[in-house]
């Protein structure tokens, strides 16, 4: 059984079952066209986790097998090697929630946000309910990573230049599929905001603003399905303690050392995305302006 626990089958197997609902997605669009954006959404969105695994050294040792399992761009915005490179530098752990430092932040330098038009602040505003975070954050969030990065290779950023290339070929092969199957491509793309907008709700509150690197990471105690959706992921505070724990494992981790964690983080704990959606829906869970950033530039933790 060991042996086996070691070729990770839990990954290979929801490797398969990740593209077969993105497949019978598309397959389905003449007949149950509603089922079918549904399908390709939570293929779009597995597939994220699965990348995310993917970044950390999974199924295999070589990473370059890994990553040739999730090379087809579901996604088709995001490029996986410039997700890889900004999740990596996102697990700097002292630079966690830093509006420069760290590429997931979702708080703003109060100095940047000052200077916002008033329409821009009330769309920040809004992206920061939960609600807000589905409907209009994939939006947001596509267009900001985008016009970064093309700053980037304009100035001849060749990473980036590289990237993007190797991305042109993941889409290529998802435009293969279109052409196969009778989704039409608008379809797709309301199946990949679908997508976006589920794993929204996974790094909504991921992170907080802490004085300690330690309290900035949250803990979902939940095993529904979206913490399957999420490859476990809710149980992030295990996740960046052990990154190369592979997502099967982290609830067991999580049990093992469960007041460990929890005192790590400063209880920074859900009971489940069901408590989220109550509580914030509608509601902020905080500010967009870093609320303790000259704590954190002089944090030397």
């Amino acid at each position: 059984m060991n042996q086996i626990r070691k070729l990770e089958w839990p990954t290979l197997l929801m490797l398969a079952g990740c593209y077969a609902i993105w497949g019978l997605g598309l397959w389905l669009w003449s007949s149950a066209p509603l089922l079918s954006l549904i399908l390709a959404g939570l293929g779009v969105a597995l597939h994220g986790s699965l990348q995310h695994e993917v970044i950390h050294g999974h199924p295999f040792k070589a990473q370059w097998l890994n990553e040739a399992l999730v090379f087809p761009a579901l996604s088709i915005f995001i490029s996986y090697l410039r997700f890889k490179d900004t999740h990596l530098q996102h697990h700097f752990d002292p630079a966690l929630t830093d509006p420069y430092d760290d590429p997931e932040s979702n708080y703003m330098d109060p100095t940047v946000w000052v200077r916002l038009s008033p329409v821009m602040q009330g769309l920040c505003r809004v992206n920061n309910t939960l609600a807000g975070r589905m409907v209009i954050g994939p939006v947001l969030g596509t267009i900001s990573f985008l016009a970064q990065d093309a700053r980037k290779m304009w100035h001849g950023d060749r990473r980036l230049w590289l990237s993007y290339a190797l991305h042109l070929g993941g889409v290529a092969l998802v435009l293969l599929a279109l052409a196969w199957a009778a989704m039409p491509f608008w379809a797709y793309l309301l199946a990949v905001y679908l997508g976006t907008a589920l794993l929204k709700i996974r790094t909504y509150l991921e992170h907080r603003a802490h004085d300690l690197p330690r309290g900035r990471t949250a803990i979902v105690e939940d095993r529904g399905p979206l913490s399957y959706l999420f490859l476990n992921n809710n149980f992030h505070v295990v996740h960046h303690c052990m990154p190369h724990a592979p997502w099967y494992d982290l609830p067991r981790l999580y049990q093992d050392r469960k007041e460990q964690f929890r005192r790590r983080n400063g209880a920074y704990v859900y009971r489940s995305y069901a408590e989220i959606f109550r509580q914030y829906l509608w509601r902020a869970k905080e500010q967009v302006p870093h609320p303790i950033w000259p704590v954190r530039r002089s944090d030397a933790d």
